[in-house]
């Protein structure tokens, strides 16, 4: 296949992949109650933490980031982090205890009742993702699943899921970042409208 097919190929999946969510009621009902408990869990002031792995994780600071800084407009910062960027804490307990347990353990000393965790899983079955979850969900918390088809083993763990209809890794994570997105701007345009 030539480069410009090559291209022309991705483009096309992307999109075709975006239609399916769109024409996804169940996936787009849940973004809503996902930004509306993102709101009030802002309102009652708690906090919207993230993880994930390699791109996920790469997603989940970029998220943490439109929502701790900002989305769209100038506006007051909002609490959220991604669990991944003390590098030192994470090579430490990965070293110490176990790569699965590097987010479950901080879990254990930042999370609150009523805070927010968002795991971002394409397989929905990475370990450390998993037991974040499951950690958060005895805490009290509010968890949030964002992964590929079929929802894997954090969906049992989470009080919603959103689960892009592909086993495509870059098709699942541009939609993950989408709906990211589509969310900080729905939290900061009712949080503090213009």
């Amino acid at each position: 296949m030539d480069k410009r097919a090559l291209i022309e190929k991705n483009i096309a999946s992307s999109i075709e992949t975006k239609q399916r969510l769109l024409a996804d009621e169940n996936n787009l009902k849940a973004i809503v109650v996902i930004a509306s408990s993102i709101i009030e869990a802002y309102q009652n002031g708690k906090k919207v933490l993230f993880c994930g792995n390699g791109g996920s994780a790469a997603d989940a600071q970029h998220l943490a980031a439109e929502l701790s800084g900002r989305y769209y407009y100038d506006r007051p910062p909002l609490n959220s982090d991604a669990l991944h960027v003390n590098t030192s804490y994470l090579t430490a307990v990965a070293n110490d205890y176990s790569y699965d347990q590097v987010y479950s353990r901080l879990i254990q000393a930042v999370i609150k009742e009523g805070d927010i965790l968002i795991g971002l899983s394409t397989s929905g079955n990475s370990g450390n993702v998993v037991k974040a979850l499951e950690e958060a969900k005895s805490r009290g918390a509010i968890t949030v699943g964002f992964t590929g088809a079929g929802g894997g083993k954090m969906k049992q763990h989470c009080d919603w899921t959103l689960e892009i209809d592909s086993k495509d890794t870059p098709r699942i994570q541009e939609c993950h970042l989408m709906i990211g997105h589509a969310i900080c701007e729905v939290v900061e345009t009712t949080l503090y409208p213009q």
